[in-house]
């Protein structure tokens, strides 16, 4: 990969949070995750919660509260519920002046935070138990929104069961024997403590899962981290403490990932934590390995377009090459700008695969043209930025205005964004290697601000801004607060910025980048499938499973029919996000043709609606073409508009590559 780091102008924003507010002044010196899982403790106030699987966590006024959640389910919504079940404070905290929490540490699996002046958490994903320490001798106060029904302690005092008055009953663990007493109904004291407390819930009222918890309490991680030792593949390991074996608690695409040859793990089938992603089961181990089947990255479509339908897509081309000059790009927005642009990329690919190359210098001329300034800092309007506060590239409009770029000078959307500009990159770069190379250092900028995997200290972007290597997925929400944590809308577009970063590499003959974005690609699409597409019968989300067959908006502790732009009748809008922009890739996302026909049939009544958009029904009929090519054909024949990202070339381009390769023989 290249190395040498392109610094696009710093700019010093405005609109962006101080992060000397929450963060440790050693973490300062590097660049700062600006999407991470962690996000509600470093803006703002930092005292929204975090989900920390399967806890929701808050930290604030120096106190810390805990909340196994409910789950509620809707026709509309599913959402876990914070409410304090536990709130942990010492009596300096309880009694002195408000003061914010420091996050000390973090990595890909974890982050800890000094609440000051006491307590240290440790907050590790997909940990049954909330551990921290009292570093000083001080009185501990446990209280809850509900009341204590039941305490109990074992003779020496390192065990304490609280039963709630919602039946809920929380295991306290101590390292040295800790004395409780009653203040009143909803509070408990300690004398002077200090050392480690490990809380956890008991789940069901079974006797394995106190049986379970007592057997691991000793043995707690501090830190973790993912690595991808090779091509689709991921490494867990922890830092840990104490004795005996490590219990953590995997998701459900954990669990399906697992190879059949991963030694020294355990899974507790009958350990199970309920959660918006599905159950948790118990895993014990020391290191997991996570792997994913293969995906081919290609240029051009996997079965290849059928010859008879070459005339056809050549006039649509010739159409579509022509409107280039005659409808230039009139937009400053990056993000419409960079589905323009890649819109016009994709006509090169296309036209390569029907034998129409006479296209191409055209389309080249205009990409140049059109890219080049962004990359030299001269478009008028808007620019590319480096951010030095938090670590990133920001555009000129976004730095001094959050809303402009959808929020992309305040880190939100920038696989969305970028991803578009790397397709660009990538396709420019292998028809024209000499622009490629002289624009080699900003596409590598660019692909690094949200794919960086370097661990020197010079790097000058953090590590994977976007992709959550826990979850397997992207988020897309920057440095905002949200009381549901972070959010992603559009599974598609954060395929298509790996996908698109794995093409770059095909262009510069980078095998690392290339599978380094297939790895990413894999996993963005495996998780758009367990998570958002919403299939008949899964169970997963009950009632909202009843009314919906695509989630519109996923965030961490909720599940919305909504989206950012429409609301949830407009069906066809909510199947187009999770569609765009339409690659060969696109048949990896959308593999599974009995659900596209659930997910077309669920979809289609909406364009009875008056006001839908032409560019809206062409992805409905481009889903169709997955099971029936006539009806989907016949319908794109009779659109008069298309979404900007997307083109008639390119819809005829879909639907006649996806007949049976044997036509073309």
């Amino acid at each position: 990969m290249y190395t040498s780091p392109f610094l696009f102008p710093e700019i010093q924003s405005p609109v962006l949070p101080d992060p000397s507010q929450f963060f440790s002044p050693h973490l300062l010196s590097s660049p700062l995750p600006t999407n991470s899982f962690f996000q509600n403790f470093a803006v703002n106030n930092g005292d929204l919660p975090v989900y920390v699987q399967p806890y929701l966590v808050k930290s604030s006024n120096r106190s810390l509260s805990i909340c196994f959640p409910l789950l509620a389910y809707t026709l509309a919504v599913v959402s876990q519920i914070f409410s304090p079940d536990l709130t942990v404070s010492t009596a300096t905290n309880s009694f002195g002046r408000s003061s914010n929490h420091v996050i000390t540490s973090y990595d890909d699996l974890s982050v800890t935070l000094h609440l000051p002046p006491d307590l240290t958490l440790y907050l590790v994903r997909g940990s049954p138990y909330l551990t921290f320490t009292v570093d000083n001798p001080a009185s501990l106060t446990f209280s809850t929104n509900h009341s204590f029904l039941f305490i109990s302690a074992n003779p020496s005092f390192t065990k304490h069961t609280l039963t709630l008055s919602t039946n809920q009953t929380w295991l306290v663990y101590s390292s040295s024997p800790l004395h409780l007493s009653s203040t009143g109904h909803s509070r408990l004291i300690s004398k002077e403590y200090s050392g480690l407390i490990r809380l956890a819930v008991l789940p069901s009222p079974g006797p394995l899962y106190q049986t379970v918890l007592d057997q691991y309490s000793s043995r707690y991680p501090v830190s973790g981290t993912a690595k991808l030792p090779r091509p689709f593949c991921l490494k867990y390991e922890w830092q840990k403490k104490g004795s005996g074996g490590l219990l953590l608690l995997a998701h459900p695409l954990h669990v399906q990932l697992f190879p059949a040859s991963n030694r020294g793990v355990k899974i507790l089938d009958g350990f199970k934590y309920e959660s918006i992603d599905g159950d948790l089961v118990g895993v014990v181990a020391e290191k997991w390995l996570i792997e994913i089947e293969p995906i081919s990255v290609a240029w051009h479509s996997t079965r290849g377009v059928d010859r008879k339908s070459y005339s056809k897509i050549r006039e649509a081309l010739s159409k579509d090459v022509d409107a280039l000059d005659s409808d230039p790009i009139a937009t400053n927005s990056s993000y419409f700008y960079g589905k323009l642009i890649a819109r016009a990329a994709r006509l090169v690919l296309i036209a390569e695969e029907v034998r129409f190359p006479k296209v191409i210098p055209i389309i080249k001329k205009f990409l140049v043209k059109s890219i080049t300034p962004w990359l030299e800092g001269k478009f008028k309007g808007n620019a590319f930025f480096y951010d030095p506060k938090w670590g990133g590239i920001v555009t000129r409009q976004g730095s001094l205005n959050s809303t402009l770029d959808f929020g992309f000078g305040i880190y939100n959307d920038h696989h969305y964004h970028l991803g578009y500009f790397l397709y660009t990159i990538a396709v420019l770069a292998k028809i024209d290697p000499v622009w490629g190379r002289k624009y080699m250092p900003q596409a590598y900028s660019m692909t690094a601000d949200f794919m960086n995997l370097d661990r020197r200290h010079s790097s000058i972007y953090p590590k994977l801004r976007c992709f959550d290597k826990w979850m397997l997925h992207s988020w897309a929400a920057g440095l905002i607060e949200y009381p549901d944590g972070r959010n992603q809308e559009s599974t598609s577009e954060a395929v298509n910025a790996y996908y698109s970063a794995a093409l770059m590499g095909l262009s510069y003959g980078d095998t690392d980048l290339a599978a380094l974005g297939s790895s990413l690609a894999a996993f963005e699409i495996r998780a758009a499938q367990q998570w958002w597409h919403v299939k008949e019968g899964s169970s997963l989300y009950k009632e909202f499973g009843k009314e919906n067959r695509v989630v519109g908006i996923l965030w961490s502790t909720k599940r919305d029919s909504t989206l950012w732009f429409a609301p949830p009748e407009w069906r066809e809008c909510r199947l187009g996000i999770q569609l765009l922009p339409i690659l060969p890739i696109t048949e990896v996302l959308f593999s599974d043709i009995e659900y596209a026909k659930e997910l077309v049939k669920w979809a289609s009544p909406t364009l009875k609606r008056k006001g839908v958009g032409e560019g809206w029904k062409g992805f409905i009929y481009a889903l169709q073409a997955l099971y029936d090519e006539d009806l989907a054909l016949k319908k794109i024949d009779e659109l008069n508009g298309f979404d900007d990202g997307n083109s008639l070339s390119n819809l005829l381009w879909w639907i006649y590559s996806r007949r049976n390769g044997e036509k073309n023989l």
